[in-house]
């Protein structure tokens, strides 16, 4: 029996939410891709709502494991990418109205169902067990901030892809139909920036309750979270100071974010009781 169905069979039966969210945001994803690639002025709602559905079906899913676990529920590689992909998720519904990116969705929703599909084939792992001790809410800040954080960067990379997509289209003087329902050049930096901005405000957040934490910790993981805060910090700096052009930041956020995910074990720096 293949792991997703069996995870439900043998009683990890929240797992099966992930299954339905994975469905939405897929449905989402080939919703946008036909509206994209026909030309066709089909209604946005629809991609939102399947984005909506999929959001709620991925809360539902970390709820329930949260409760069962009694902790922020990233305490295995499953676990961490549906929290990821769930805060894409919410970055988006919570900006993507504004700046005139409503678009965004077309390119965040298979952003998350990658994320989602991801998740369902990693091998099913038993529930973690209810800590013997009293949850360090310092531990949890650290690790929910800096999970949410990761889904603004992903957006700012989303943001950035944009940008250079449509900057090449104008180069070319060859647009295509994609080009015409693309956000303006402009609202594009501007939400590149303030999304990381945003992500930049989570990771402080999320730094400085982990310096809270109190217990031992590992200082290569405690190395590498400074490394990324002063990266995406002076990706900010020289953003502000305008020392590079706006198409360069848009190429460093995907840089940034693809760094960030290829060594993703580092952001949180925990102690060994708790590895991913």
């Amino acid at each position: 029996m293949h792991p997703v169905f069996a995870s439900v069979v043998n009683g990890e039966q929240d797992r099966f939410w992930i299954v339905l969210a994975t469905a939405f945001f897929a449905l989402g994803s080939l919703y946008s891709a036909y509206a994209l690639t026909s030309g066709k002025a089909l209604p946005r709602w629809v991609n939102l709502c399947a984005l909506g559905a999929g959001f709620v079906f991925q809360t539902g899913f970390l709820y329930a494991r949260g409760h069962a676990i009694g902790r922020c529920p990233i305490s295995n590689p499953f676990e961490v990418m549906v929290f990821m992909g769930w805060s894409v998720a919410l970055i988006y519904l919570a900006v993507g109205s504004s700046y005139r990116l409503s678009l965004m969705g077309s390119f965040t929703a298979p952003v998350v169902a990658a994320m989602s599909i991801v998740a369902l084939f990693l091998p099913p792992r038993p529930l973690a067990a209810s800590p013997s001790q009293p949850v360090n809410p310092w531990l949890e800040a650290h690790a929910s901030f800096s999970m949410i954080a990761c889904g603004a960067f992903a957006l700012a990379c989303v943001a950035g892809a944009m940008y250079l997509f449509q900057e090449r289209q104008l180069k070319t003087r060859r647009p295509t139909s994609i080009f015409f329902r693309l956000p303006p050049i402009n609202a594009l930096t501007v939400a590149n920036s303030r999304l990381l901005w945003l992500g930049f405000a989570f990771l402080s957040l999320g730094l400085g309750a982990g310096f809270c934490v109190g217990q031992a910790t590992d200082v290569w993981k405690v190395a590498w979270s400074i490394a990324v805060w002063f990266l995406y910090g002076g990706i900010l700096l020289a953003r502000t100071r305008r020392r590079v052009a706006a198409k360069w930041i848009a190429r460093l956020s995907i840089l940034a974010f693809s760094l960030l995910l290829s060594t993703f074990w580092g952001i949180r720096f925990i102690s060994d009781t708790r590895p991913l």
